[in-house]
């Protein structure tokens, strides 16, 4: 198991003007472990395939991911944000799915 350290960004609902909600993403830096490291093309009609991930991260909760994590939206991994496709709640764990590039 390969130890990971990045940042994980949460989508929070603010208001801008009155009666409208804008998506602000606060990142936040986590501890963990690369549970599984898998890449895959995905093959379409485009001239370039789309990479996507199959990674799956155990990082270690705090009370602020315990409660804010249905707002999870990205995990970096090397130098790119990666989109967290599901997350599973393994106290005092949280196991994350990574798929595509995240695009804001």
């Amino acid at each position: 198991m390969a130890k990971w350290y990045g940042m994980i960004g949460f989508a929070m609902n603010k208001e801008g003007n009155p009666g409208v909600t804008i998506e602000e993403i606060e990142e936040r830096p986590y501890y963990g472990d690369m549970v599984r490291n898998i890449r895959r093309l995905q093959s379409a009609d485009k001239l370039n395939d789309d990479i996507t991930l199959q990674n799956e991260l155990s990082v270690i909760s705090d009370p602020y991911i315990l409660n804010n994590f249905q707002s999870i939206r990205y995990a970096t991994f090397g130098e790119s944000k990666w989109k967290v496709t599901s997350v599973e709640v393994q106290y005092p764990r949280l196991k994350m799915a990574l798929g595509g590039v995240y695009n804001a």
